[in-house]
């Protein structure tokens, strides 16, 4: 008898989900006709701004008299915005029934229209809550991902049937505010290891999509001497394994090369058949693209150096950041093609 009871309350768990799911996309399409017609009613005024006043707040009174207080000024206008941000010619590609009307409402106020596709499909194949849509736009996440040209055109140019690129997947900077770490107090790596590991899955959410985590200071081991790893992860996605090292402070080239034989070990101890090559990431407070320029980093498809942030910085400081490592960058390249 157990057993009939739980699979007819999971066919009926799963058919309210399926209902809630219908309804709120069809509610959302509403939203967008609503917008369109009163976009549409707008156009037709003498004077459209005072015009659309009047409409919106009319519209507004008979509406939440019959259909209740989702139908407030601010919603329709929220509507009509939906409509001029995804118009007909989108919208078609644009709905998705994982995502809530909560969700088009966080990603209809971002500004680039590559970064708004890129949220909707993010959003609805990760299953992210409104919640971390809100923060991942707040960090510029998709920014983040798209540090230099090349990740640009890899992002950009991708095809569902195309290999995974480890360039795709590194953030530069990551931002660890959930971390609960003052940035300007001296940290210990020690520290900020176990803090990772007590936000374990804020941290995954932030590495991004198909991580999974594997072990903490895993030893690798010659004949002679042990080695320990900060954080070891498995991507399921790039088929690799990813290892972490934590610095307390600006990268150097001893951390690199270190980073570099861990790879190396890795590969030769641990990594399976059927595995692409580890990938190795340092995360470290500060970076001198001097010493990444000059340093196997330069050109490595498996070594990566990204900062971190233990605050969250404000919109426009992430931008600035961006800004200069950009520039830094392109500098870089200028002086290396003029020497070539």
């Amino acid at each position: 008898m157990n057993l009939i009871v739980n699979d007819i309350r999971q066919i009926l768990r799963q058919a309210r989900s399926k209902t809630y799911t219908a309804i709120n996309f069809a509610m959302t399409e509403a939203y967008w006709h609503i917008g369109r017609r009163i976009v549409q009613e707008e156009q037709q005024g003498e004077v459209r701004a005072e015009y659309g006043k009047q409409l919106i707040r009319e519209l507004s009174k008979q509406l939440a008299a019959e259909f209740g207080k989702g139908f407030s000024e601010a919603n329709l206008k929220n509507f009509r915005q939906f409509y001029l941000t995804f118009p007909e010619n989108e919208i078609r590609y644009t709905l998705r029934s994982e995502l809530t009307w909560s969700h088009y409402r966080l990603i209809m106020r971002v500004d680039n229209p590559k970064a708004r596709k890129y949220y909707i499909s993010e959003a609805a194949e990760q299953n992210w809550s409104t919640r971390t849509l809100e923060r991942n736009i707040n960090t510029l996440w998709y920014e983040r991902l798209l540090m230099t040209p090349d990740k640009q055109a890899a992002l950009q140019h991708q095809k569902a049937f195309e290999k995974q690129l480890p360039t795709e997947f590194i953030k530069d900077p990551y931002v660890l505010e959930f971390l609960q770490l003052p940035e300007n107090m001296s940290t210990s790596e020690k520290e900020l290891e176990r803090a990772i590991i007590n936000n374990l899955q804020q941290f995954l959410l932030e590495l991004g999509k198909g991580f999974s985590f594997v072990s903490r200071q895993f030893r690798i081991s010659t004949e002679t001497s042990h080695f320990y790893i900060d954080l070891v992860f498995y991507n399921y996605l790039l088929k690799c394994f990813v290892l972490i090292d934590l610095k307390i402070d600006k990268l150097t080239h001893q951390d690199i090369g270190q980073m570099d034989m861990y790879v190396r070990m890795f590969d030769d101890l641990k990594r399976g058949e059927d595995d692409n090559p580890t990938i190795g990431i340092i995360l470290c407070t500060s970076k001198d693209e001097t010493t990444v320029k000059y340093s196997v980093l330069k050109g490595s498809e498996q070594l990566f150096a990204s900062k971190y942030r233990l605050i969250l910085p404000t919109e426009e400081e992430l931008r600035n950041e961006l800004d200069r490592e950009k520039q830094l960058i392109f500098e870089m390249k200028n002086r290396a093609d003029h020497d070539d």
